[in-house]
């Protein structure tokens, strides 16, 4: 089995990397590919020093590459992820290149693991906002049905990359930003993205299409994305209204038994979800769970979920563990 990273030395890369060592994911062969910038530099996978390839054709051709995981933004992605299908690989894809393509689907393990079987050489990873809330959200549209979705999303400087974080490190000095159109050190920005039809942000329309693609629905879903000054792990503040009537103590049994979720609800000890919580995690966490009293059969919650890992990484590298998995019993 040979396994390619395709923009390896990026944040998402080197998590790639950093998961697939936890989960013990070897390969024959690992090939690192990233941008001629960074062509030559060497890389750890396994503790064995693997040198980085410029993303070519001429690179990829001879490989005989089963699996390739992808982030390097929308645009590479549309060009060179259908050069790897044609010699033979599946790609795992963490940009929006594909997201929209009724022919490629949309996963998260815990929510819809069998359209993997549907795709056509192309699998695309979520947005990192959206893996967050369609955990939850799938627990209780089994459940309970789900009639509307209203999330708040606030969502840390690392979903912006390297500069993203660098802009808040930096204003706390006093520098201008480089990556964010305001400063993010003591400021919240109501921006993600930009700005689509309806005035809502492309980050915001992402979530209504992705969420209701993943769990097969057409539930009812509005968005407010807000970029805030912490370093890792996105929040979001959500409000469901359900189709069934429920017991609060219900829905936080029926979520603390899903696989991936972890409940912190505690009101009494001050016990909810935060980033220091979720920071380097692979779980979505969620609390501060409570009946919304101005809505029938409604209810409020709140997650914390790494961006970089369920977010990003941890998400493609279980759409690969299962992608392996359905090949070991002749599924693909």
């Amino acid at each position: 089995m040979n396994i390619a990273i395709v923009g390896a030395t990026g944040k998402v890369g080197q998590k790639f990397i950093e998961v697939l060592e936890e989960r013990c994911i070897k390969a024959d062969n690992f090939y690192l590919y990233a941008s001629s910038k960074s062509k030559g530099k060497k890389l750890k996978v396994f503790d064995c020093d693997i040198e980085v390839l410029e993303l070519s054709e001429e690179n990829i051709k001879n490989k005989k590459i089963d699996y390739a995981l992808f982030s390097a933004g929308g645009t590479i992605s549309k060009k060179f992820a259908p050069i790897f299908v044609r010699y033979g690989a599946i790609v795992i894809d963490n940009s929006s290149a594909f997201r929209r393509d009724k022919s490629v689907p949309l996963v998260v393990v815990e929510a819809n693991k069998e359209d993997i079987l549907l795709n056509r050489g192309i699998i695309a990873n979520p947005n990192c906002s959206t893996i967050g809330l369609v955990l939850p959200l799938k627990v209780l549209n089994d459940k309970y049905g789900v009639k509307r979705v209203v999330v708040s999303t606030y969502q840390a400087v690392s979903g912006a990359g390297q500069k993203g974080c660098d802009d808040l490190k930096n204003g706390i000095n006093g520098l201008k930003p480089q990556k964010f159109i305001y400063p993010i050190f003591n400021n919240l920005i109501p921006h993600i993205d930009v700005f689509v039809k309806g005035d809502y942000t492309k980050e915001e329309d992402k979530m209504i299409f992705e969420t209701n693609k993943i769990l097969h629905t057409n539930i009812a879903l509005t968005a407010t994305a807000v970029r805030v000054p912490v370093e890792n792990v996105h929040c979001l503040s959500v409000n469901v209204q359900l189709k069934k009537a429920f017991k609060t103590s219900s829905v936080k049994k029926q979520l603390s038994l899903a696989k991936n979720i972890i409940v912190l609800d505690n009101p009494s000890k001050n016990l909810y979800p935060m980033p220091i919580f979720a920071n380097e995690k692979d779980e979505v966490f969620v609390g501060r769970i409570r009946r919304d009293y101005s809505e029938t059969n409604a209810l409020n919650f709140w997650v914390a979920s790494d961006n970089i890992r369920k977010g990003a990484a941890t998400n493609a590298i279980q759409i690969l563990q299962a992608l392996i998995d359905y090949k070991n019993k002749g599924e693909i």
